[in-house]
């Protein structure tokens, strides 16, 4: 039998679907998510050396990050286009735009690998977390590199590997066992694509970015339960809710059951779960 080949753009838009479909989960989250994970907007802001007049590209903003952050860093004078595939995350950041009074910036639904826009004089150029989810992540580093002015700065942050990265990785393989899903492929879309700090060093040097800095950070998500750790991962992670729900009710039961009990044992004695992951944050110079 022949195996089935996935195009490229069958894997983009099959991801433009799911943040699509999880944008409401992300609405209901962002506010515990950003509380957890803004000093990480922060800083990729303050690496890109984003300052009063600065125009400024953000590429995958989902909700609004760190497009926002840096919008507020760039005032007086500057400018942010925040660009993301999902037109229902985009609404999302929007909304939190305008509740914020954030008129300095624009958002574009956008394809982040085949970046549709004139402008090529952006002093920085952001990324959190979006890298990992583009079939083509090396030809977004080249889209990236031809719209920095010279001497202008990327920075983008990627998650660490599984066993540093709990949020993500709680009760995946116990799911997967469940459902008796094959092994992911070692170069899978997914958030920890990018957790071998080599390939996306060699890629930026690649594509002739130079001064390249590396450090990692912990960004600690906390829950109020198990449960709650449990409920966030059905309402923003796409691929698992689809999996619950064309399951049957004793396996969906089972797959809900292992995630609780995995992250229970993320659990203080105050019943909260707590999970340390590790980011690791890129720097580089056009």
């Amino acid at each position: 039998m022949t195996e089935r080949t996935i195009s490229p753009e069958w894997l983009k838009e099959e991801q433009r679907r799911d943040w699509d479909a999880a944008a409401l989960g992300w609405k209901k989250w962002w506010p515990l998510f950003e509380q957890c994970a803004s000093h990480v907007s922060e800083r990729l802001v303050e690496l890109a050396g984003v300052r009063p007049g600065s125009r400024v590209l953000d590429i995958a903003t989902g909700n609004g990050e760190p497009a926002l952050t840096a919008a507020r860093r760039a005032a007086p004078g500057g400018f942010v286009l925040a660009t993301d595939q999902s037109g229902e995350m985009l609404a999302i950041a929007r909304e939190r735009a305008a509740a914020a009074d954030v008129t300095n910036v624009e958002f574009r639904q956008i394809d982040g690998e085949n970046l549709a826009i004139p402008e090529r004089d952006f002093d920085a150029i952001v990324c959190r977390w979006g890298l990992m989810f583009m079939p083509d992540f090396a030809k977004a580093v080249r889209e990236i590199h031809a719209r920095l002015k010279p001497g202008g700065k990327f920075a983008t942050a990627v998650w660490g590997a599984a066993d540093r990265v709990p949020i993500v990785a709680i009760a995946a393989e116990a799911v997967r066992k469940i459902a008796a899903l094959p092994p992911l492929p070692p170069d899978a879309l997914g958030p920890l694509r990018l957790a071998d700090e080599s390939v996306l060093r060699g890629v930026l040097a690649a594509s002739g970015f130079r001064g390249i800095a590396v450090e990692r950070r912990v960004v600690e998500f906390v829950f109020d339960s198990p449960e709650s750790f449990t409920q966030m991962r059905v309402d923003v992670v796409a691929p698992f809710r689809a999996l619950l729900e064309r399951e049957s009710a004793d396996r969906r039961a089972q797959m809900i059951a292992a995630v609780i009990e995995g992250a229970r044992a993320f659990a203080a004695a105050d019943g909260k779960v707590r999970t340390c992951n590790e980011t690791i944050c890129f720097c580089a110079t056009r």
